[in-house]
């Protein structure tokens, strides 16, 4: 695990984390419950670590990237249970703890891949130490910052680090007023298809206005991203399917990984599907887990 001194230094190259980390239960069912009264039986169910920055940060944290997360937990057992898997997986994690539950989710899953997520509890919001942060920024090769309102009160700190920007806005609608400081502040913007019919346009847009690449993953049909050069695509891997979560965010830290060791938009685009198809094959967000959560 690397560890950041006050002033900083890691002595390597790490990359900061920082949003959302959680513990969730998912069960897998038939079908998605009507809304009508019924009785359903569970195919599978189990627990888990998610989050979106948990599954960016173990992904780096396998690909053998030094990771640093910073985000929010509780004083509860689950959030412990969060914090020792991360740590195991070798991802030092700077995290204020606020009385009560932190972040937990009850995903209801379908084997095709559908999910309703209920939130079952959120911790508290605290201001973030922004001093904290700055000093993690120091030496980073990039700033992950994932939509929190932890993230959201930092990125003022996050762009003047001078430290490249990576954000997911996932299904964005390109109206929410929640996502726009992520998106102006962003070097490279990642999202999925399901928030708008052609986000083409967007892309674009966003490339024009200075963005170094912007990605968005298509599901089955693969990714495409536009950056200087225009537009790229890439197919998805075939993969037995295990489990969908985690997958964009796999994605999401193969991208990076790749583009930090000198790829082009288009090899790195085909490294993230290589990624997302490691996610896709375990029920946890990472392989990894499976020993530590057996």
């Amino acid at each position: 695990m690397i560890r950041v001194s006050a002033e900083g230094n890691t002595g390597v190259e790490h990359i900061l984390v920082c949003g959302p980390v959680s513990w969730n239960i998912l069960v897998y069912l038939d079908q998605l419950p009507e809304p009508r009264p019924h009785v359903a039986f569970a195919l599978e169910d189990f627990e888990t670590v998610g989050g979106t920055s948990a599954g960016k940060a173990l992904h780096l944290a396998g690909l053998g990237r030094a990771v640093a997360c910073q985000t929010l937990l509780g004083d509860d057992v689950a959030s412990g249970r969060v914090r020792s898997v991360l740590e195991q997986a070798g991802i030092q994690v700077t995290a204020p703890v606020v009385p009560g539950a932190g972040e937990r989710h009850l995903n209801l899953m379908t084997r095709a891949g559908e999910r309703v997520s209920v939130y079952l509890s959120v911790p508290s919001f605290i201001e973030p130490d922004g001093a904290q942060f700055t000093a993690l920024t120091r030496g980073a090769a990039a700033l992950v910052m994932d939509l929190s309102e932890t993230s959201r009160a930092l990125l003022p700190r996050a762009s003047a680090a001078g430290v490249p920007i990576w954000t997911d806005v996932h299904d964005y609608d390109g109206r929410s007023e929640f996502h726009e400081p992520f998106i102006q502040a962003a070097d490279y913007i990642f999202m999925n298809a399901d928030g708008m019919s052609d986000p083409s346009a967007f892309m674009r847009a966003r490339v024009e206005a200075g963005a170094t690449a912007v990605v968005c993953t298509l599901g089955a049909a693969g990714a495409m991203a536009f950056d200087a050069e225009g537009q790229h695509r890439v197919a998805a891997v075939p993969v037995e399917v295990r489990d969908t979560n985690g997958a964009g965010d796999a994605f999401f830290a193969g991208f990076l990984h790749a583009t930090l060791t000198g790829a082009s938009t288009t090899a790195a685009l085909a490294a993230a599907a290589d990624q997302a198809a490691v996610a896709l094959g375990t029920k946890h967000l990472h392989p990894a887990l499976e020993e530590m959560l057996p």
